[in-house]
């Protein structure tokens, strides 16, 4: 076959740029270190590492977005604390002020403590974190979520708290409310509470109480009348008889599935009362103690009632802080685990990436003498065969 002069020129200087190409690829690849200069070079290895690049950096994400919540979750630990120090002093005080051999001056010093410790815990509940965020605030973060107005603390934050990622199907709360923390704790026993009727004229006071039966409680307004000091009988609060019988000081009183026990000397006409619970703050709690320690009306039954309720609410608000503290670490151990798992997960979606898109140097050094060999074999050749003429042949 005949082939023209155009067509092997055409033709050669194909070729030798087509190597050439071939040669710059091979260069650039050595120069950046990556065999994946753009999707034209591989679209299925290239569209693979655009997709591990997307987890990779929605991994780091989520690393990072825990490390901002560690910081939060650290600073609510240290606030909540404080507040439960302040509270157990709180209850130290009140055990120390139910003690009816104290003056009115003396449990007015514990009550100068109670107001410390007041401010002490609305200082706890309104901590912020570095960035002027309030941590008990919920989603209204930019404002202090307590207030105090006289001797009432008002909630001003909301019950929402922001959800943040992190790990690929984890989220986690990145704080709580402080209506959840310091606001609605069940009041009493949690079920009821006790109370010593104002006009009562007897030395008796009443303990907290407790349910026995759960099954057979039945919620309603129950009173423990005396005809005498000597019998009682209960009535709910249709005026019907529940219980009755005769009164032994420290014996427990029991009616409907629960029972409360009456100490001291009742006097004909006293009345106890047990209503159902609501809810109650640790602030109102407090407050309460701060009123009842510095009343000087009140008999030492009513201040025995009330310091004992008191302690109570103490305790149940002291339980709700550990419940919450325990939440607390609970998200910070599932933080460790999550970062534990992501720099796995990085580590070989980072080398999955590098073995589609990095520079095997060896064989690319190997690869490229050859296409320079290829191409100067090329160049030689082709410079050789176009100096040929048919008068070399004639001569």
């Amino acid at each position: 076959m005949t082939i023209s002069t155009l067509t092997f020129q055409t033709t050669a200087l194909a070729q030798m740029e087509a190597l050439e190409t071939a040669l710059s690829q091979t260069q650039s690849q050595l120069s950046t270190g990556k065999q994946l200069q753009n999707a034209a070079d591989n679209p299925t290895a290239m569209t693979q590492v655009n997709l591990l690049n997307a987890q990779l950096s929605a991994s780091q994400q989520q690393v990072t977005n825990g490390n901002l919540v560690t910081s939060g979750l650290q600073l609510e630990q240290n606030a909540l604390s404080n507040a439960t120090t302040a509270l157990q002093s709180a209850r130290d005080i009140a055990i120390e002020g139910n003690n009816s051999d104290l003056s009115l001056t003396d449990r007015q010093g514990l009550v100068a403590q109670l107001q410390q410790l007041q401010q002490t815990l609305l200082a706890s509940a309104n901590s912020q974190d570095a960035q002027g965020n309030y941590l008990f605030g919920g989603t209204a973060s930019g404002a202090p979520p307590f207030a105090a107005g006289g001797s009432a603390v008002s909630y001003l934050g909301n019950d929402q708290v922001n959800q943040v990622q992190i790990g690929p199907d984890q989220s986690l709360s990145v704080g709580d409310a402080g209506s959840a923390v310091f606001m609605n704790i069940p009041a009493g026993n949690g079920t009821f509470t006790t109370a010593v009727t104002g006009t009562n004229t007897g030395s008796a006071s009443i303990d907290t109480g407790s349910v026995t039966n759960p099954a057979a409680w039945v919620p309603d307004v129950y009173t423990v009348t005396f005809s005498s000091p000597t019998q009682y009988q209960v009535t709910n609060g249709a005026g019907s008889v529940v219980a009755s019988g005769a009164y032994v000081s420290g014996n427990a009183i029991a009616f409907n599935g629960a029972q409360v026990t009456i100490s001291g000397t009742p006097a004909a006409g006293d009345q106890f009362t047990a209503t159902p619970a609501g809810k109650a703050s640790v602030f109102s709690t407090i407050a309460g103690l701060i009123t009842t320690l510095g009343s000087s009306t009140l008999s030492s039954a009513q201040i025995s009632t009330q310091v004992g309720g008191a302690i109570q609410q103490i305790d149940a608000a002291l339980n709700n802080f550990n419940n919450v503290q325990a939440g607390v670490g609970g998200r910070l151990n599932a933080i460790t685990a999550a970062a534990s798992s992501a720099q796995t997960t990085q580590t070989n979606l980072t080398a999955s990436v590098s073995g589609l898109q990095d520079v095997d140097y060896a064989a690319a050094v190997t690869k490229l003498s050859s296409q320079e060999l290829t191409l100067q074999a090329a160049q030689e050749s082709y410079a050789s065969i176009a100096k040929l003429s048919l008068f070399n042949y004639l001569s």
